[in-house]
């Protein structure tokens, strides 16, 4: 009987073991379901966050500026600028400066030999002399007209003679003049009588030699450019603007001025010139900027870039370039949700300046979003195919 009855409860544990009667209480309870992350969010770990580099920002509002860069070369002033050249054919004797030296005005730059000025110089003598001598005559015959010693035929004879000879002078001083002889040269001439053939070059104005295309000892003629003297004081800075920006361009508009040669300097200068045509080939419409240039550091032929600016706009929503990624559906951000959780958001942006762009839609003040390392995040959202929120 003792026997049966160990058998029975030994068959009772039995089945309880089998429908769990000896599990703890709590254990029996159902498992509670984890709770899945909102739509669009990707989890990186600690540890994944830190090796990708991750980087946010806040989302800003203030002033945003747009501006537009144009490519340009650096040119001397043209109004402040001269070709030196000889009105005369001529060997060069000696010259005096060399390219890139500074020059005042009057300085002398090359002296040349011309046997057509000896000529020219000799003709004006003889010219002279003969209109000196025809006044003599001239005056002498008006004496003999009034006492009757000559007739009145041989006077008017006398008077033209002179006249041609007036006329003869003023063509010879007048060629002097063209061939570039000054007014103290010509007094130099009457006054000494003595015939120089060489012809000084001298510098118009203060610059600085910026060509020179002249040897000791060649022969020059009048259709060379000999030396080029500019003042670079100022310089123009000349470019080219797109069809799709020439609203941004005004005249007499002030703009800023970068070239390599010093990359954290702002040259400031006005638009002095806009182009009426465009060029029909590449579509650009010519740019001039007069830049201040007072200390020659600004160098003609320098490669530049003029950035104009357009008219503020107050109370924009901004953020960093670097945070736009572009997928599929458009444009989209990933938003910090907390240090482990970030939001694939899309957003409509506005006009894009420099490393800012302006937000419409889809952002609010003060969210973070990420800047730096969103490659992973963007990979992690194709991988899972999760899709931004709206």
């Amino acid at each position: 009987m003792r026997h049966q009855r160990l058998l029975g409860w030994a068959a009772i544990l039995t089945v309880c073991g089998l429908l769990g009667c000896t599990r703890d209480p709590d254990e029996t309870t159902a498992a509670k379901p984890v709770p899945s992350p909102p739509m669009g969010t990707i989890s990186l770990k600690p540890e994944t966050a830190a090796q990708a580099g991750i980087e946010v920002r806040p989302v800003a509002r203030g002033e945003f500026r747009l501006h537009r860069e144009f490519p340009a070369t650096i040119q001397p002033n043209e109004n402040e600028l001269a070709e030196v050249t000889t009105l005369i054919r001529g060997r060069v004797v000696d010259v005096y400066v060399d390219f890139g030296q500074d020059v005042k005005e009057g300085t002398l730059l090359a002296l040349l030999h011309s046997t057509d000025l000896g000529l020219a110089e000799a003709a004006y003598l003889k010219t002279g002399a003969k209109l000196h001598e025809a006044e003599l005559a001239f005056e002498r015959a008006r004496d003999l007209l009034q006492h009757k010693a000559i007739s009145l035929a041989e006077f008017q004879r006398r008077e033209a003679e002179m006249k041609t000879a007036r006329a003869e002078a003023r063509e010879a001083r007048h060629r002097l003049e063209l061939l570039g002889l000054p007014e103290q040269e010509i007094r130099r001439l009457d006054r000494e009588q003595t015939i120089h053939s060489d012809v000084p070059l001298r510098a118009p104005f203060a610059g600085r030699v910026i060509m020179r295309n002249i040897t000791r000892g060649e022969v020059v003629e009048t259709t060379q450019k000999l030396f080029t003297v500019a003042d670079l004081s100022d310089v123009w800075v000349v470019g080219n603007v797109p069809e799709k920006d020439v609203h941004f361009i005004h005249r007499d508009q002030s703009v800023e001025v970068r070239v390599a040669a010093y990359p954290r300097e702002v040259f400031p200068g006005k638009i002095t010139y806009i182009g009426d045509v465009l060029d029909p080939t590449t579509r650009t419409m010519r740019l001039r900027v007069t830049v201040p240039n007072p200390q020659k550091r600004l160098k003609p032929e320098m490669f530049a870039m003029v950035r104009v600016y357009a008219a503020p706009k107050a109370d924009v929503l901004m953020v960093p370039v670097a945070a736009v990624q572009r997928g599929p559906s458009g444009a989209m951000v990933f938003v910090q949700r907390d240090t482990q959780q970030f939001e694939a958001r899309m957003v409509s942006l506005g006009e894009e300046s420099g490393e800012i762009v302006t937000v419409l839609d889809g952002l609010r003040e003060g969210e973070k979003v990420v800047t730096k390392g969103a490659f992973v995040l963007k990979s992690q959202a194709e991988k899972y195919k999760i899709e931004p929120v709206r």
